[in-house]
C-alpha cells in the first residue's frame, strides 16, 4: 500500500457534487490518412498495455475504517478498459464549440471512488475529420507537473509508435489490506509526518523571521509591492456559489511572440500570460458593465519540485498576484504585474523550502468533509469578499509533437478545478510552439466562457502591437496616458496549427 500525503488527501476530503476535484485535459488529435477501421479500436489496442502496465492507472483507494484518516492506494488488478476506455460520438455538425460543451459535460461528472480514479473518452464526429480525446484523473493522484510526465510516457514520441508497450498481462489478485494493516500504516505515516514537521521548525522560525526583518532597502520594497497582492479581492458576478455543471472553452496562441513581448518590455513569460488574463477579464467585465474600480486578485500555484521530480503526488503551493486590472493602459498594466509578481515569487522563493505538502491527517477526513458540505450549504461565497478572483496556471508542457495510435496530438488543452466563489480557472500548456489555454468555468458564474476566450486572443494583440520600449523610457512613464498606446509597427500575429474557440 502506498500512503497519501496530506495535501493529497485534501483533494478528496474537500470534494462535492458541486466541486469536484479532478483534472484534465483534452488532446486535438490529427487522424492518420491511412487510418482504416474505427480510430477508437486503434486508440484501444494501443493504449490498454499500457494502461494495464502501469501502477498508477491500477491504483485505487484503500479507505480507513471510520474515514479517521486519508486513505491509503493500492494496486488492484488490471483495469476495466470497458468501463475506463469510452467513446463519445459528437451530433451534426460536429463543430468544435460542441466538441467544447461535451468536454464540460464530462468534467461535471464525479469519478467513481470504487474504481481507479480516472477515465479516458475518444471523442469523434468532428466535421474537421480531426478526433478527440479527453482524460479525466483526480487531483488526489496528481498535479500538472506530474500529470505531463505521465503524459510523455502514455503517448507516442512519433507516429510509428516506436515506443512499443509490452503485452498485457493476465490479471491478478487484487491486493487485499485488512483493518489492522490500513491502522497500523496510518498511525506510523501520522508518526513520520510529526517527526518532519518538528525537524523543520527551526528552518520555518529562520525564514519566516528573516521575511520579517526590515533591515534593506530591497526588503521594503518587496513588502511595498506585496501589499497589493495580499488583499481582499473585489466581488465579480464570477466569484459566487457555484453549481455542479461545468463550461470549457480553449484558445492557442503562438508561444514565440508572447515572449517577443516579455523581451520588449523586460517581462517574463508568466507576466505576459498574467497580463493576458488581465486584459481579457477586463474586458469580459467591461462587457458586463461589472469592472470593479478595485483590481483583481489572480491565484498562482507555484512547483515545489525539485528538477527531475516526477513523483505523482501534489507537489505545490498558491501565491496571489494582483493583475492591475484597474489599469486601462495595457503598457502600465504590463508593469504593474511585473511588479507584483515579482515580489509573490520573492515571498515564495523564501519560503518555498519549509512549505509543507505533507502534513498529518487523523481526523482531517471528517474536519475537511464537514466544512467543505457547510460552506457550500450556507452559500457564504456570495457574502465573503473573495480571496481571489481568478486561477491561473502556467504549466510547461512537451516541447516536441507527442502521437496517440499514430494521430498526431495538435493542441494540448488542460481543464482544472473551481471552487465557491472562484468560478474560473485559466491553465495553460506550453505545447510545442503554442501556449494553449484552457478555461474551466462553473456554468452559473460564466455562462459565457466562448466570449471570454475571444477576448483572450483580443488582449494578446493589444499588447503585440504596443511599441517597444527602450532602456531609457522609465517604465511608469511607456504609455502617455490612460487611454492606451499607439502601436509603433503592426505585426503579424502567428497562427498555430489549430485555434478553436467559438464557432
Amino acid at each position: 500500500m502506498r500512503t497519501m500525503s496530506g495535501l493529497d488527501g485534501a483533494f478528496l476530503h474537500i470534494e462535492t457534487e458541486e466541486t469536484p476535484m479532478h483534472v484534465g485535459a483534452l488532446y486535438l488529435l490529427e487522424r492518420p490518412a491511412d487510418q482504416r477501421g474505427s480510430y477508437f479500436e486503434a486508440v484501444k489496442q494501443r493504449l490498454a498495455p499500457r494502461l494495464a502496465q502501469s501502477s498508477f492507472f491500477k491504483a485505487r483507494l484503500a479507505a480507513m475504517p471510520l474515514q479517521f484518516a486519508n486513505p491509503g492506494w493500492i494496486e488492484d488488478r488490471a483495469p476495466n478498459m470497458a468501463y475506463h476506455l469510452r467513446q463519445v460520438l459528437l451530433p451534426k455538425p460536429g463543430s468544435m464549440q460542441q466538441l467544447q460543451d461535451k468536454v464540460g459535460e464530462l468534467h461535471s461528472t464525479l469519478l467513481d471512488r470504487n474504481h481507479p480514479l480516472w477515465e479516458v473518452t475518444v471523442i469523434d464526429g468532428l466535421a474537421s475529420g480531426q478526433v478527440a480525446l479527453y482524460f479525466k484523473v483526480h487531483h488526489a493522484a496528481l498535479d500538472g507537473a506530474s500529470g505531463i510526465a505521465l503524459a510523455k510516457t502514455l503517448f507516442d514520441s512519433d507516429a510509428n509508435g516506436s515506443d512499443t508497450p509490452a503485452a498485457e498481462p493476465a490479471p491478478s489478485t487484487p491486493t487485499r489490506q485488512g483493518m489492522f494493516d490500513l491502522v497500523s500504516a496510518a498511525f506510523k505515516q501520522t508518526a513520520e509526518q510529526y517527526g518532519k514537521l518538528a525537524r523543520s521548525l527551526p528552518d520555518v522560525v529562520n525564514v519566516v523571521s528573516g521575511m520579517l526583518k526590515p533591515d534593506t532597502a530591497h526588503a521594503d520594497h518587496v513588502k511595498g509591492k506585496l501589499g497589493q497582492n495580499f488583499a481582499f479581492g473585489p466581488k465579480t458576478p464570477i466569484n459566487v456559489p457555484i453549481s455542479g455543471q461545468r463550461s470549457f472553452a480553449c484558445t492557442s496562441l503562438p508561444l514565440a511572440q508572447i515572449k517577443q513581448i516579455g523581451a520588449r518590455h523586460g517581462a517574463k513569460l508568466n507576466d505576459v500570460v498574467l497580463a493576458i488574463c488581465s486584459g481579457a477579464l477586463r474586458s469580459y467585465l467591461q462587457h458586463k458593465h461589472k469592472l470593479p474600480r478595485k483590481s483583481l486578485i489572480a491565484t498562482v500555484p507555484v512547483s515545489l519540485r525539485e528538477p527531475g521530480n516526477t513523483a505523482t503526488t501534489t507537489q505545490a503551493t498558491l501565491t496571489l498576484v494582483s493583475l492591475a486590472s484597474h489599469i486601462s493602459d495595457p503598457q502600465k498594466r504590463l508593469h504593474a504585474i511585473c511588479k507584483a509578481a515579482g515580489a509573490a515569487k520573492s515571498l515564495t522563493q523564501n519560503a518555498k523550502t519549509v512549505i509543507p505538502t505533507d502534513f498529518p491527517s487523523l481526523g482531517v477526513p471528517w474536519l475537511l468533509g464537514g466544512l467543505a458540505s457547510l460552506y457550500g450549504y450556507s452559500k457564504l461565497a456570495s457574502v465573503m469578499p473573495p480571496i481571489a478572483n481568478v486561477a491561473i496556471s502556467n504549466v510547461p508542457g512537451p516541447q516536441q509533437p507527442l502521437y496517440v495510435a499514430g494521430a498526431k496530438i495538435s493542441g494540448y488543452w488542460p481543464l482544472s478545478i473551481v471552487e465557491h466563489g472562484l468560478g474560473l480557472n485559466i491553465t495553460l500548456v506550453s505545447y510545442c510552439d503554442s501556449l494553449d489555454f484552457g478555461l474551466t468555468a462553473a456554468s452559473n458564474a460564466l455562462p459565457d466562457v466562448y466570449l471570454l476566450a475571444q477576448m483572450l486572443n483580443q488582449s494578446y494583440e493589444e499588447l503585440l502591437q504596443l511599441p517597444t520600449e527602450t532602456p531609457d523610457t522609465p517604465a511608469a512613464n511607456t504609455a502617455s496616458n490612460d487611454a492606451g498606446a499607439k502601436p509603433a509597427v503592426k505585426r503579424k500575429r502567428r497562427q498555430t496549427t489549430t485555434t478553436p474557440t467559438s464557432t
